[in-house]
């Protein structure tokens, strides 16, 4: 079972120590802010590359370690874990750049078929995503491809292991850093992970306002156009599909409700799949979700704030999902109930393909039912939250998502 005490994240006792020492060191007036250059500096000094490739993702990075810098308020860990995170990111656009001038013909890659999950965070969207991509036509993203999209370029097998290395990796420090995290969020370095981690390669992601308190950035994030964000990871994909071919993808992240538009002006044949469940339920599950992540990075989780800024957030990304259908026509739109999925997934999971144009055999009917047995409700633990312990009501939630919750007949839970 979670915690509900937010305010005072777990702590290793390792990382306590680090973190005294962390603060120590500032009081003696020693650097602990994070710098653009320095960040440059780095990824080139690893690589040996220098382009990082011509878009927005510097002016981005920019105003998100300012952000960073003035209001996250991290611990020694978070800053050693943030520094790391973005260097990583700034590697992988060099290495990008790199292996596309080596091979300018993956830009000429179709994709083919994509199929986008792109409901509220808690509505189901995970373990649609994993159903999908047991069909053994459809490609997904692994967590080893996001943590390192470009292997070595020169070493196919030695790229492959270094992807699966940090992979584990990277699973045991979130499992030794917040063991009750993947319990709300299993994490499985062999399963499908959403792209958001590859959108994080152009800073214009939901990735800092999940893990951290940066509401200059997200201010600013809401004000940009991600158009170029959206053809960057188009690119990004040719890369990952160049290396393991696919014919048909299943993309998921919640954050592309808000910007659907965008996300429709580069993939605009993509079959979009909505997942629906009681804003009661996902606001609350979500906010506790952040207050765990930001804890891994931070001693000031204050969980009344992520209640109103995800509250706010939440309320964006549905009306703005919905003006975008109006603009489309609803075209290209398919509506999942989070307990319909969760009363009979194969059922729903047929009615998906067939919209998309997807075949839906007997084989593909057994090693989705092999997916459902291997991934039980609450196989990690329970996930406890309450829309009070972030200053929130269900009056609130009623009131502020009725018109969404009778559009698409939303039962209360």
């Amino acid at each position: 079972m979670t915690s509900t005490d937010y305010a005072n994240p777990y702590r290793p006792l390792a990382i306590r120590l680090f973190n005294r020492i962390g603060r120590a060191g500032r009081s003696l007036d020693q650097p602990a802010r994070l710098h653009v250059d320095s960040l440059i500096d780095s990824a080139r000094r690893k690589t040996g590359l220098t382009d990082f490739g011509a878009d927005g993702h510097l002016r981005a990075l920019g105003v998100l370690v300012e952000s960073i810098n003035d209001e996250a308020r991290l611990t020694a860990t978070g800053r050693l874990m943030q520094r790391s995170r973005l260097s990583a990111a700034l590697v992988s656009r060099l290495q990008i750049q790199e292996l596309l001038r080596r091979h300018p013909e993956i830009d000429d890659i179709d994709l083919g078929r994509i199929v986008l999950v792109a409901g509220l965070q808690r509505t189901g969207t995970t373990l649609l995503q994993r159903l999908l991509s047991s069909h053994p036509e459809i490609r997904s993203i692994t967590g080893p491809e996001v943590l390192h999209p470009v292997p070595d370029v020169d070493d196919v097998e030695r790229g492959k292991r270094t992807r699966e290395r940090r992979a584990v990796l990277a699973k045991r420090a979130f499992s030794y850093l917040a063991p009750e995290f993947t319990v709300i969020h299993p994490i499985d370095h062999d399963q499908p992970e959403e792209e958001v981690l590859l959108m994080d390669l152009t800073f214009m992601s939901q990735s800092a306002e999940a893990t951290m308190h940066v509401p200059s950035y997200s201010r600013w994030l809401e004000g940009e156009d991600h158009t170029w964000t959206y053809e960057y990871l188009q690119r990004v994909l040719k890369v990952l599909c160049w290396q393991r071919p696919g014919r048909t993808w299943v993309l998921k992240t919640p954050q592309h409700m808000e910007h659907l538009d965008a996300f429709r002006t580069v993939f605009p044949e993509a079959t979009i799949v909505q997942t629906h469940r009681d804003p009661r339920k996902t606001v609350a599950s979500f906010c506790s979700l952040v207050a765990h992540a930001r804890g891994m990075f931070s001693d000031c989780v204050d969980p009344f704030e992520i209640g109103e800024h995800w509250f706010r957030k939440t309320r964006r990304m549905v009306q703005r999902s919905a003006q975008a259908r109006e603009d489309a026509g609803d075209r290209r739109f398919v509506d999942v109930s989070y307990y319909d999925l969760t009363r009979d997934p194969i059922a729903e999971l047929r009615r998906i393909c067939s919209r998309a144009g997807i075949a839906f055999d007997d084989v593909a009917e057994l090693t989705a039912t092999r997916c459902i047995e291997a991934n039980p409700k609450d196989r990690f633990g329970k996930h406890v939250y309450r829309l009070s312990d972030f200053g929130l009501s269900e009056q609130m939630v009623d009131e502020a998502f009725s018109s969404y919750r009778e559009k698409h007949a939303i039962p209360f839970e």
